[in-house]
């Protein structure tokens, strides 16, 4: 069998005229001898009657203490609905289709309620309906543990489920269907001439979804990769060809210019952080402070960023709604932190930063002259990062995108 993977999210699902669009690929891709592989999201988006977030925040009203277990009882609920509408859309057009939860697909994950991780895929079930001639439509977003408790996989489990399932069933790709026509250098909304990416590698689509871009979740990157299986993102709505993920080793007959003069292969941005600075010269035992003020934020379920430790400070960044509480903690330890809120995360992403001068010369060339003041910065590899004042966040992505020459 040649297993095609198709995710399609909810906003692919939520009118009769687009579920006519999605259907229309998956008959294109039977009709080009794939076995379809279909994974679902949840219908619509907040305040939709069926979407994940209006699920959470009806309970919400009810009680704030639902415990986790229950919850994703609750928001699994979206995804075995639109999987309901799919299969019946399915059929209604003659195909012979069956509808599988996570766990019937055989995603075994760990009893994290919430945010569950994939411990293995048992596809089972879903070779026997393949092998049968069924579409098979797959609840994303969702898994079972070993003792058979439902679990969810986070914001992006749908990305992860179609990407667990390509590796586990060794797919001949993976597409994944949203309502744009691939990744762009940067944000459309923001920068005007904005365009499609070709192709982009693994590592630089996980560090452009890390940094801001939200087409894919990195997780669902980072497990298409162990197989080296191609990603594909296309929209929904269009016979746009969307952008490849791919390695570096794979075929570039496609006509990218990935391994040669790209030194930079998109912008991407994170807003409403804090930057928080504590400090240590004065303090006396330097080491134990590092140690406290870290274990502190994670005990806390403080997600800390954009890290750096130097001979006399501390600096992190934290989500904007969790400074204060970030701040208490602190000075409860006895710390004098200092705080800059409102500040945004903007990061250049490109296989070819490494080893190339004049890179961060060039994107502190380019925040100077529009005005930008850069607060804290730091790189690796593929990526540089800068902190900025939310309030010239557009600017220096305009301004960045515009330097390095990566408009349409």
């Amino acid at each position: 069998m040649r297993v095609l993977v198709q995710k399609f999210g909810g906003t692919s699902l939520a009118t009769a005229e687009r579920r006519s669009q999605v259907t229309a690929k998956i008959s294109e891709a039977i009709r080009e001898g794939f076995s379809p592989v279909v994974v679902v999201s949840a219908i619509g988006r907040t305040g939709d009657p069926y979407a994940t977030d209006t699920f959470i925040n009806m309970v919400k009203g009810i009680s704030t203490e639902l415990p986790q277990r229950e919850l994703d009882l609750l928001i699994s609920c979206g995804e075995v609905i639109s999987g309901t509408v799919m299969v019946s859309t399915l059929k209604s057009l003659g195909f012979d289709a069956v509808l599988l939860t996570g766990g019937q697909a055989g995603i075994i994950t760990n009893n994290n309620f919430g945010d569950a991780r994939i411990i293995r895929v048992e596809p089972k079930k879903i070779v026997e309906h393949l092998k049968e001639g069924k579409v098979v439509v797959v609840t994303g977003f969702q898994g079972i543990t070993e003792d058979g408790q439902v679990t969810t996989l986070g914001r992006g489990g749908s990305d992860t489920t179609a990407s667990a399932l390509g590796v586990a069933l060794n797919a001949e790709a993976i597409d994944i269907y949203t309502d744009v026509e691939g990744i762009m250098t940067a944000d459309p909304r923001i920068v005007e001439d904005a365009r499609i990416i070709d192709v982009v590698t693994y590592n630089e689509i996980c560090q452009l979804a890390h940094q801001g871009a939200k087409v894919i979740h990195p997780r669902a990157v980072e497990i298409a990769m162990q197989r080296n299986i191609p990603l594909r993102i296309k929209c929904a709505f269009s016979d746009a060809p969307g952008t490849l993920v791919t390695s570096l080793q794979a075929d570039m007959s496609v006509g990218t210019d990935i391994t040669g003069d790209r030194t930079i292969t998109g912008i991407a941005h994170t807003p409403k952080v804090t930057q928080i600075c504590i400090p240590t010269l004065n303090l006396p035992d330097i080491l134990l402070a590092n140690k406290q003020i870290f274990r502190g934020m994670a005990l806390a379920d403080i997600s800390v960023d954009f890290i750096s430790v130097q001979p006399e400070a501390i600096l992190y960044t934290v989500r904007d709604d969790e400074a204060d509480k970030a701040v208490k903690i602190l000075e409860n330890m006895g710390f004098n932190p200092s705080v800059v809120p409102s500040c945004a995360k903007v990061s250049i992403v490109g296989a070819g930063i490494h080893g190339v001068p004049g890179v961060m010369a060039d994107m502190a060339e380019a925040l100077s002259d529009a005005g930008v003041r850069i607060l804290q910065s730091a790189d690796s590899h593929t990526t540089i990062w800068v902190l900025v004042d939310q309030e010239n966040m557009v600017k220096a992505v305009q301004a960045l995108h515009k330097k390095f020459k990566l408009g349409a």
